[in-house]
């Protein structure tokens, strides 16, 4: 104990020093002090919300003071220590580094406190008034802002004096919508957005030339009740193009507009469905029913903003115009005609890529991957994108019990893309921002596991994707056919298959016949909020109309004698699965992200084990980064790795919470620290051998458990990272003593470096 104490002691010293000498007040000229904040307080006789007071009065002070982490100011600190004027290359790169001090001289706190009282005033505390008290000490000084208020005004009443008949029956018409409603608490920015709303629909309804700054309200205090009673008209200086409503006369579509050159002179024009095409290029030009597709801007109908975004965004996202360009020019102001131009500047048709990675696992296999594709952005005229690619990887195993253990595989792929709905019926036109999708793919991999065997892999897919709005998503596969084969079989992989009839039942030629849906809701797209969501839930089933064939043809369907199509067993199986997330700001920089992902699969009629590739899997980079790759479970079932080489023991339910908290370290320098539980399991009717099955009331006894800290490097486009973690649960280990503190030799030497385990990776786990 007297030597604990005694090294903590002078741990101490240098820890106070470090503290001292990183509050950057040692370089402090003697006649400045170093603003440290301010304080800002709110007194009311009235019952107010004191603490969203306070928050809203926060942000209108100024100026900030220096950063600091952990008490400590490390930027002042640089800037400082660099000097005044460094003649050394360390010396400019550190003050480039730094952060300068800011002084007590260069607050302005009359001014501020002005600033105060406008934002409560925004807020309908017409009356306050704000007094600022400097509180200095030694080397520093704070400014404390005493706001003494009143309970706020909230809305009364809103009337409209609109002398325009149409503009006032349109507003009328709409005022169920109306931002502003009687009892809410006066607020500035309300009005504003007011404004902004009935701007809006002014213009979706024709008024092409009408400006919010055409909207006047009035507003008329009563002190008796509290209540600010509102009137809106019209600005005085209201245009009569303002109040006149627009119809599209003339639409010019251009797919030969060049930035540089224009429109490129006189050219033959084409007419169709009441459009004018411009005859350019053949070899770059699109069908014009193809264009006319995204085209919601017609010919004698009244003009409408939300039409003209669509228009826009939608000829944006056919993936073959660069720039995209809607010009209005008044044709006849007095019957209220504008004429339209589309200009579209072509992409370059064919795109040649190659890319090349050197791919390295946590399960020690890595190895070079090279992708080439050729891509036609054009290929029929239709706009549709078709690729082609053809990819290749080569991976060894570079340590463990089988160095030599290698593999290679070859993939060409044909992708079609078609920028809209390509269906056996008539699919109506979406009225959406977004464009959507439909996508024909073909692809083929032939995958050796030297010493193993040779896999061949056919598959086809024909679905759709389109966004409903900006944060939801749907991928819909009607389709999805794949058909698996092996061959080549080696001796010892017989033997792997025999002792193990789960990989034996999963690696037997399969045929895959099904659907797919996905559905995604994603907060993090659009407006930027304190806690946002994410939400991706998927179903997939298979083998149902093989089953109900063979089933009306008068066979039967057993997972004991599986029935075949084109010689080979089809696969019938249920699958779902949900992954929800949700990440927390604190602070201006760091984050809290937790997500929960839970699978539950079934095999019936024609099998009685999942394929192969739709297993759930546990482990890895992005699932419990305290145990290697695909490594957990089933349930407490211990994979061996140096055994099991490329195989890996897949579930049919899968449970995995995680949690990381991310903060900014310095720059582009970002940490992490976190912890992972989860497992995969089987379901009973599964032909696996072991206690593994999934039940209820076992589940959190058999969770396997990690944590860890993380470095990652965000240089904005992507993000590298270094994870290291350490399981703190092993559910293979006996019931009872499944905590590793339990284990023998805990936290011994060498204990932390067998069991740590090392993830990089591109880009967050979640």
């Amino acid at each position: 104990m007297i030597k604990q104490r005694f090294t903590y002691r002078y741990l101490l010293v240098p820890a106070l020093l470090l503290v001292t000498a990183c509050s950057g007040l040692k370089h402090l000229p003697e006649d400045e002090k170093l603003y440290t904040g301010a304080k800002t307080v709110i007194e009311s006789d009235e019952p107010v919300d004191s603490r969203e007071l306070e928050k809203a009065v926060k942000r209108s002070v100024r100026p900030d003071p220096n950063s600091r982490i952990l008490g400590m100011r490390p930027k002042l600190w640089l800037y400082m220590a660099a000097g005044e004027d460094p003649a050394t290359g360390i010396g400019r790169w550190l003050k480039k580094q730094g952060e300068p001090p800011v002084f007590l001289s260069e607050v302005r706190p009359a001014a501020t406190a002005e600033i105060i009282d406008a934002t409560l005033f925004n807020r309908g505390i017409f009356n306050s008034y704000t007094e600022p008290e400097t509180v200095e000490g030694e080397r520093t000084a704070k400014v404390v802002y005493h706001s003494f208020v009143h309970a706020p005004y909230s809305f009364g009443a809103l009337t409209y004096e609109i002398a325009d008949d149409s503009l006032l029956r349109l507003i009328l018409r709409d005022s169920l919508r109306s931002l502003i409603q009687p009892g809410d608490p006066y607020r500035l920015d309300v009005l504003k957005s007011e404004r902004m709303r009935i701007d809006a629909l002014m213009k979706n309804k024709g008024y092409y030339f009408f400006s919010v700054d055409d909207l006047l309200f009035r507003a008329d205090t009563s002190a008796e009740n509290r209540t600010v009673a509102l009137q809106l008209s019209l600005n005085e200086g209201v245009s009569e193009q303002a109040l006149t409503q627009y119809r599209i006369n003339r639409v010019v579509i251009d797919q030969g507009y060049s930035l540089s050159a224009g429109s490129g002179g006189a050219r033959d024009t084409l007419h169709q469905e009441g459009y004018l095409f411009p005859v350019g290029e053949a070899e770059a030009a699109i069908r014009p029913e193809v264009i006319l597709g995204s085209v919601f801007l017609r010919p004698g109908e009244i003009y409408s903003r939300k039409k003209h975004s669509i228009t826009l965004n939608r000829l944006m996202s056919m993936g073959t115009f660069k720039f995209v360009q809607v010009r209005f020019t008044e044709a006849d102001s007095a019957a209220g005609l504008l004429d339209v131009e589309i200009l579209l500047t072509t992409m370059t048709k064919r795109n040649l890529r190659a890319e090349m990675d050197l791919v390295s696992k946590s399960n020690n296999f890595a190895g070079p991957r090279m992708n080439v594709s050729l891509q036609n952005r054009n290929a029929f005229g239709g706009a549709e994108q078709l690729n082609l690619s053809m990819a290749g990887s080569f991976e060894s195993q570079l340590g463990g019990k089988e160095r030599n253990l290698f593999s290679y595989s070859v993939n060409p792929q044909v992708e079609l893309i078609f920028p809209r709905f390509v269906a056996p019926i008539q699919v109506e036109r979406p009225n959406s921002v977004y464009i959507p999708k439909t996508r024909l793919s073909f692809s083929y991999n032939f995958l050796k596991r030297v010493n193993y065997f040779n896999m061949n892999t056919f598959q086809f897919l024909y679905g759709y994707r389109w966004k409903e709005r900006l944060r939801i998503d749907h991928e819909l596969n009607p389709v999805s056919i794949s058909y698996t084969a092996l061959g080549n079989r080696s001796d010892a992989f017989n033997e792997l298959l025999e002792s193990n009839p789960v990989l034996r039942t999963s690696y037997q030629e399969m045929f895959i016949a099904g659907s797919y849906y996905s559905y995604t809701y994603n907060e993090q797209l659009g407006r930027p909020k304190r806690m946002q969501y994410y939400l991706n839930a998927t179903a997939e089933t298979a083998g149902n109309l093989f089953s109900l064939a063979t089933v009306a043809t008068g066979g039967e369907v057993s997972d004991s004698d599986p029935a075949t199509v084109f010689g080979a067993v089809y696969s019938q199986f249920a699958k779902v699965s949900v992954d929800g997330r949700g990440y927390l700001s604190i602070g201006e920089q760091d984050k809290l992200a937790m997500r929960l992902f839970a699978g539950y699969a079934k095999a019936y009629g024609n099998a009685s084990v999942l394929p192969y590739s739709r297993q759930f899997f546990s482990g890895g980079p992005n699932s419990i980064r305290a145990f290697l790759i695909n490594s957990v479970g089933p349930g407490t079932y211990l994979q061996d790795q140096e055994e099991i080489g490329y195989f890996h023991l897949g579930g049919d339910v899968k449970l995995e919470l995680n949690a990381e908290y991310r903060f900014t370290i310095y720059n582009m320098f970002k940490g992490a620290v976190f912890a992972d539980v989860g497992n995969v399991w089987l379901q009973r009717s599964n032909p696996a051998e072991g206690n593994d099955y999934f039940a209820l009331p076992r589940i959190l006894n058999e969770l396997a458990v990690g944590a860890g800290a993380g470095l990652r490097l965000d240089v904005s486009f992507f993000i590298l990272r270094f994870d290291v973690a350490v399981p703190l649960r092993k559910p293979w280990l006996a019931e009872g003593s499944r905590w590793v503190s339990q284990e023998p030799g805990f936290m011994e030497d060498g204990w932390l470096w067998e069991n740590a385990v090392l993830n990089v990776a591109i880009g967050y786990p979640f």
